[in-house]
């Protein structure tokens, strides 16, 4: 019978090491995991990734997003 080839390697080597995992530096303003090395801001307190800026923008300070005229 065949086997899926991640079944067949933790069968073989055991399951990953769960320490090995990549540490992680906190959460964010909406929740979202900050690893070493990603690109903050802080505003007033919240931290918030590089990422999810323009979300903040939008959905805690109002700000509106437009092209000049």
């Amino acid at each position: 019978m065949l086997e899926h080839p991640e079944i067949t390697r933790c069968n073989r080597t055991g399951y990953p090491n769960v320490i090995s995992q990549p540490e992680f530096a906190g959460f964010d303003h909406f929740g979202d995991e900050i690893y070493p090395g990603d690109n903050v801001v802080e505003i007033d307190g919240d931290v918030i990734l590089e990422d999810n800026l323009n979300r903040y923008l939008k959905e805690c300070m109002e700000a509106r997003f437009y092209t000049a005229s």
